[in-house]
Order: structure tokens, then sequence, then C-alpha cells
């Protein structure tokens, strides 16, 4: 499969809201084709390429800061959602059916969430390397030097920074076992594993494991590749995200 197909199959699992906001790669790769081959473009032909990808990566940046607020505020709503109920309970103000309801919906709000983070990181993820693979084509086309001094800069770009984005997760994860409580028969793994997967039945949840996958794959197939490959994955590990095959390997092309 070709790289642009993989990329476009990548967007459809994506929030439908999202699909405007990832890297227009068939446009770039359009403008990569109208570089007379053979020979360097002219000042003024490479500054009209940079000047579309800063445009991009311009895009890209706002989008993923945008989401990055909002996960931030959220994460801190969810917290005083779980205090709250939590302190309901202690102080007897509700009964253990009105609590387990309550719960029961923070938990569906919980694994919600944590799959559009996930996404995001991909999202970050696959705009990353659509921008090294259209430069690698760039450079061939056109006998340039521009992917290492760009690829230099995007690692500087705020959506390529994504350890905040991972510490949520992380705290999510942990928020999961504020709201998953040890069962007394020590079956509390399979529980936990059943609920989640019946919270996230009409979510997010499969998109979600295809993001995590897709992640993986990406820094498999870059790990060699020195500086300007993809930081490690740095997320907890969940086997219940991980017990979904779905193949999502990273075209060469």
């Amino acid at each position: 499969m070709k790289f642009g197909k993989w990329l476009k199959r990548q967007i459809e699992q994506s929030l439908p809201e999202w699909r405007d906001q990832f890297l227009r790669y068939k446009e770039l790769k359009r403008c990569v084709k109208a570089v007379p081959g053979g020979c360097p473009p002219s000042p003024a032909e490479e500054a009209e390429f940079v000047a579309t990808l800063d445009a991009e990566i311009d895009k890209i940046n706002a989008f993923f800061l945008e989401q990055e607020e909002e996960f931030i505020i959220h994460h801190r709503e969810l917290q005083e959602d779980i205090s709250r109920a939590l302190g309901r309970r202690a102080a007897g103000l509700v009964t253990p059916g009105q609590h387990e309801a309550a719960v029961a919906a923070i938990r569906r709000e919980i694994v919600d969430f944590h799959g559009v983070m996930v996404l995001l990181l991909n999202y970050s993820s696959i705009n990353y390397i659509g921008l090294a693979k259209i430069l690698k084509k760039y450079d061939k086309r056109s006998g340039a030097v521009l992917r290492p001094p760009v690829l230099e800069a995007v690692l500087e770009q705020p959506f390529f920074e994504t350890e905040t984005v991972s510490q949520l997760v992380r705290e999510c994860e942990a928020m999961m076992e504020a709201v998953f409580p040890e069962a007394p028969d020590g079956q509390a793994a399979a529980r936990r594993d059943r609920e989640a997967l019946a919270a996230a039945e009409q979510s997010i949840f499969h998109n979600t494991v295809a993001a995590l996958l897709t992640m993986e794959d990406v820094r498999a197939w870059s790990s060699t590749r020195g500086r300007h490959s993809l930081p490690p994955l740095n997320l907890p590990d969940s086997d219940w995200l991980r017990s979904f095959q779905t193949a999502s390997p990273i075209p060469t092309q």
C-alpha cells in the first residue's frame, strides 16, 4: 500500500471533526510533482514550497495546542467528578445504586477521554511521518537538501512535544483505578476489562486500539533512523487495549 492511501485510512479512522486538521499530503505531493526534476529549484520556488509547509505546520500546531488545553481542563473536571462521587458515597448522601450509576457514567467518560487523547498522540505521529515523507520526496526530485533542517525545526514544534498529553494519558489510567476498585475475589483485572470494554462499546474504543498499534508501528519503522525519529511511546501498557489484533503496517513508499 502506498503511503498516501495508508495516510487516508488513518485519517478516516480519526474523529470526523479532526479530518481537515491533518497534513494535506496529497496537495503537498502535487507541489513536489510540479518541481522540475533533475535540477535544483530556484530560491523563489523553494521559498514557496517552504511557505506551504509552514502553513501546514502552523495549522497542525494550532489544532494540537487547542486540544491539549481542552484535555487539561477536562482532566481536572474528571478528577473533581470522581472526588465528588466518592465523597457523596462516604457521607451517605446516595444509595449504593445511585453511586454505581454515577461511577458507571464516569467510567464511560474516562474511557472516551483516554481514547481521544491517544488519538491526538497518533495525530502527532501521523503528521510528523507525513512531513518526513513529503520532504524526502521533495529532496529526491529537486536535488535539494531541505529535509534535515526542516525536520530539525519540527522537533521544536508544539505538536511534536507530546509529553503533556502523554502524562495526561498516564494520569487517566490512574483515575481508572479510582473507579475500578479491587474486587474481593481477586478477579478485579478481569472485571475491569469487561466493564471498560462494555463502557466503550459505542465509543471510540476501536479507533483507539488502531491508533495505539499505529504509533507502535511508526516507532518500530523509524527506530533506527537517528535524531529525527519519533521518541519512544511512553504510555501505560494496557493489556485490554492490546488484546485486539489490528494490523497497521507503515508503507515505505
